[in-house]
């Protein structure tokens, strides 16, 4: 059944979800001019005016498929015993589905080029009106064709769920704010994700004698993120071990690192999504240029993951072969273990 959008702010971003999820194109719309001041009836495609600098849009991409090629992971077949063998195949993901921030033209190559790489055969793309344009315009350089001028939590229910026009994808990537975070951890019960993306963050590791100016410009570029974005200041003095502590206890999106020693903490440092190495590495480097992907964990998840990189545009099947004589080796292992879990039709499989 329909139901017409609250014009009183009483929603919340289940509500979105939920009701893109039902009603398809019509709430997409609905929702597209309660919060982005559309005036559309239906979702519609981005379309690419204005200028945007083609030369640099190039040259980063250049740089993300050069370094994500690199990371094409290789098949494995081996026979484990004699008569079994397994074989773990990479396969590419069918779609996928980019969220790109307003305007962000850098997050669309991050996505994009590394989905490229990996063989994807459909990506979209949704980003909100305001930025579409330059987004599209950026989406044509890189042969990706399919840009919808659709933000927020509305755009990552229609690519998780569909509508009449967008179909669903198998996987959704991309950075956003709270509203699109949140959306994404909500559609991830039914469609897998890249990763929760929050506010961005970095930790300056200063070594004795580093500039102030050079801290200070770290910090500024960070905070141009966004007022929730974080940034810390470790200085390094006698005691190292307790300023590598005090970097892995905050387990940051961005680690940069400064000074005499900062070559010998690079290799020490474990919970971090990137690590920035000296004072001509600067994080926006990484952002832009190096080819290194800036989609990277935030608030604490550089724990326990890293970023971006070509395996999540991909996925594994294992294929087992057993002969005659190899299922005759396994059958006691078979045998022995369905008993102990009792289990007796998986015990009858060991002898044929």
């Amino acid at each position: 059944m329909s139901r017409p959008v609250p014009t009183d702010g009483s929603f919340s971003v289940e509500d979105i979800v939920a009701d893109v999820r039902a009603r398809g194109d019509e709430a997409l719309a609905e929702w597209s001019r309660r919060l982005d001041a559309t005036t559309a009836t239906t979702p519609e495609r981005a379309v690419a005016y204005g200028d945007i600098p083609t030369a640099a849009v190039l040259a980063a991409a250049e740089s993300v498929r050069t370094w994500h090629a690199a990371q094409r992971p290789s098949d494995i077949v081996l026979e484990v015993s004699p008569g079994v063998t397994l074989e773990r195949r990479w396969s590419p993901l069918r779609s996928v589905g980019l969220y790109v921030p307003r305007g962000l033209v850098s997050s669309l190559i991050m996505s994009g080029v590394p989905a490229q790489v990996a063989g994807v055969e459909r990506i979209v793309v949704c980003t909100p009106p305001a930025g579409a344009p330059a987004v599209a315009a950026a989406a044509a350089l890189l042969g990706i064709d399919e840009v919808w001028a659709v933000g927020g939590a509305q755009a990552i229910a229609a690519m998780a769920y569909g509508t009449a026009s967008i179909a669903p994808v198998d996987k959704i990537f991309g950075p956003g704010g709270g509203a699109v975070n949140t959306a994404k951890l909500l559609v991830s019960r039914d469609v897998a994700i890249d990763l929760p993306a929050g506010p961005s963050e970095v930790v300056v590791v200063a070594d004795l004698g580093v500039s102030q100016d050079l801290i200070d410009q770290e910090v500024a570029a960070q905070m141009e993120h966004g007022p929730d974005s974080r940034a810390y200041v470790v200085r390094v003095g006698d005691d190292l071990e307790a300023a590598l502590a005090e970097v892995e206890g905050y387990a940051a999106e961005h680690v940069a690192l400064l000074g005499d020693r900062a070559e010998s903490l690079a290799s020490r440092i474990r919970n971090a999504g990137a690590v920035f190495v000296g004072p001509y590495s600067p994080v926006p480097a990484g952002d832009y240029a190096t080819g290194g992907n800036h989609v990277l964990p935030t608030g604490g998840w550089a724990r326990s993951t890293g970023g971006l990189g070509l395996e999540d545009f991909m996925k594994t099947v294992t294929v087992q072969r057993v002969t005659k004589e190899g299922l005759e080796r396994l059958a006691p292992t078979i045998e022995a273990l369905a008993d102990l879990e009792g289990m007796p039709n998986h015990k009858a499989t060991a002898r044929r």
